[in-house]
């Protein structure tokens, strides 16, 4: 069992930086991939950014590719979202998840956390 924990979120003018924090606590946490996902009002939810257990596979949605980066820091269980020149269009609740691999696909990830808002205003 993997308990992930999110924070860092919050609202941002359009260009702003935020950066996101999943925190993962449980047996074998650092064992496993993290994507982070986004799903805003009326939308269904979308990949966003993915990170292999050991760090050295990244992925990243076409939309977010050059303004965001994932990271991790398995010395304190928590991967990292930085959120580079935001836009409005990026506004959504954002959820980092757990899986084996780092799959883009959400159905594939066995663990959630419970979401943290970002509002960026134009």
């Amino acid at each position: 069992q993997v308990q992930l924990v999110e924070s860092g979120g919050g609202l941002v003018q359009a260009g702003d930086s935020l950066r996101l924090s999943c925190a993962a606590s449980g047996r074998a946490s650092s064992s496993y991939a993290v994507g982070w996902f986004r799903q805003a009002p009326g939308k269904e939810r979308e990949f966003v950014a993915a990170i292999s257990w050991t760090g050295g596979l990244t992925y990243y949605a076409d939309s977010v590719k050059g303004r965001f980066t994932i990271s991790r820091d398995d010395a304190v269980n928590t991967v990292t979202l930085q959120m580079n020149s935001l836009k409005p269009k990026d506004t959504a609740i954002y959820y980092c998840a757990a899986s084996l691999s780092p799959f883009s696909d959400s159905v594939l990830y066995d663990y959630w956390g419970q979401g943290t808002q970002v509002t960026v205003s134009s």
